[in-house]
């Protein structure tokens, strides 16, 4: 609890007593007692909650850390507003999976608007800024820790939801942002091409309208993706879409590697344009590409396993191997080699997923935890769009779990001065200068009302 303006006779020190107090109005302090109960009987009751008994270990500091950020922002309704009860924030998502699509819908629309608004801001600094934007899927696990409606075993032995995401890749400059996370049951296929293709028509539609067919989409996938639907669908004719896709190394594929000539890899290369010690690419033809749709091409890689890494079936000459599938022409395989390997940045975005809510689906049913993705989405949009418009160079990757601390709970004074108002930080902060250098660019942005 904060310490009261009141000062009790007890807390004078007695060679630096405190400066006299004018103390609560009766009226104050009958408020600050009915707070003070509010906040006990909350305490007690979220502390002694059945919910705790359900965790343990990481997952137990993990949900208390989330809780403690909410209370953060309770303790400053000045700041941040009134911040809604857990029984609130219940029924109003009760409220909105009782409507169904409707409000899926409308969600997801505000949030197309607002993306293709900011990205017009970012110029530069925008996703599309290199005339191709790349939109990232994968699958992630989400544990249950109860019942919850859909929740089943998972391929790693768990049980839980698995959802399929989509995030933005903003570059190495930058994060990304969300764009599609559709819900489903912990017992569903990593590869199931009919999700694949849902997942890449809700990310389409939050891509601003120039951007939602054509070449210049490039859809990039893990080994899920790598389905003979899946890769028929994307390039036909009306979308045009490109992809990246990680392949699985079947037989014939490893026979294949087998009879490439020595004299046909090529270094593999890192981002720096620096070669990259101990893999290469080449590229596959003939036979192996049988069946498949029109005009793709598999590029496979060998490289040393890193030390204590075991060898599969499928590698070969103690060389690690993979292998993905594209339909770019042109262009050195080397190159689209490295852009499939960038392909790791949904990590990224996965971890700063978990951090914003994705942990746990906190409700039963179905309807009410897709409403609660959404909700997930809409934060990270919010995280994502603030670096690109207001921040450049490192401050730019920081993480949700770093944000907090050195910006959103940075100290600051109001300053009233010569009928102005001044938003006042303390000199000694060390990111000072990258929040008012924030909000310097945020100032000259045009006014969205």
């Amino acid at each position: 609890m904060p310490r009261s303006v009141e000062d009790p006779e007890h807390w004078y020190r007695r060679n630096h007593p405190l400066p006299a107090s004018s103390g609560y109005t009766p009226e104050q302090r009958e408020q600050a007692v009915e707070q003070q109960a509010r906040l006990l009987e909350a305490t007690v009751r979220v502390s002694t909650h059945p919910f705790w008994s359900s965790l343990s270990g990481e997952n137990l500091v993990a949900a208390r850390m989330e809780l403690k950020n909410v209370e953060a922002a309770g303790a400053e309704p000045a700041v941040f507003g009134p911040v809604a009860s857990d029984p609130t924030v219940s029924r109003l998502i009760g409220t909105l999976a009782a409507a169904g699509d409707k409000a899926l819908t409308a969600i997801r629309s505000a949030r197309a608007e607002v993306r293709e608004y900011v990205w017009t801001l970012a110029t530069d600094a925008a996703p599309d800024a290199g005339r191709q934007v790349i939109v990232d899927l994968d699958g992630v696990l989400v544990l249950a820790h109860s019942d919850k409606q859909d929740a089943a075993a998972t391929w790693k032995k768990s049980f839980g939801h698995h959802p399929l995401m989509g995030f933005v890749d903003h570059g190495s400059g930058g994060t990304g942002e969300p764009v599609a996370a559709l819900l489903r049951p912990g017992n569903a296929g990593s590869n199931t091409a009919a999700d694949h293709i849902t997942a890449t028509q809700l990310a389409l539609a939050q891509l601003p309208k120039r951007h939602r067919r054509g070449r210049s989409i490039l859809i990039r996938t893990d080994s899920a993706g790598g389905t003979h639907e899946f890769l028929a669908w994307l390039p036909k004719r009306g979308r045009w879409l490109s992809y990246s896709v990680g392949m699985t190394i079947t037989e014939q594929i490893h026979q294949a590697v087998l009879k490439v000539p020595t004299s046909a890899w090529s270094p593999a290369a890192e981002p720096g344009g620096e070669i990259r010690d101990g893999a290469w690419t080449a590229e596959l033809d003939g036979d192996v590409l049988k069946g498949w749709p029109k005009g793709i091409r598999l590029i496979v890689r060998k490289e040393r396993p890193h030390p204590g890494a075991q060898l599969r079936f499928t590698d070969a000459d103690g060389l690690r191997l993979t292998c993905f599938a594209t339909n770019t022409t042109g262009g050195k395989i080397t190159d689209l080699e490295l852009r499939h390997r960038r392909r790791a940045r949904p990590e990224d975005r996965i971890r700063n997923a978990r951090a914003t809510g994705r942990r746990n689906l906190p409700l039963h049913e179905t309807a009410q935890n897709r409403i609660w993705l959404e909700i997930v989405q809409l934060a990270l949009d919010l995280l994502a769009w603030m670096p690109m418009l207001a921040m450049t160079g490192k401050p730019r990757l920081w993480e949700p779990r770093r944000l907090p601390l050195r910006l959103f709970s940075a100290a600051a004074q109001i300053i009233i001065t010569a009928r102005r108002r001044h938003l006042r930080f303390a000199g000694h902060w060390p990111w000072t200068d990258v929040i008012t250098d924030a909000i310097r660019r945020l100032d000259t942005l045009p006014n969205p009302g």
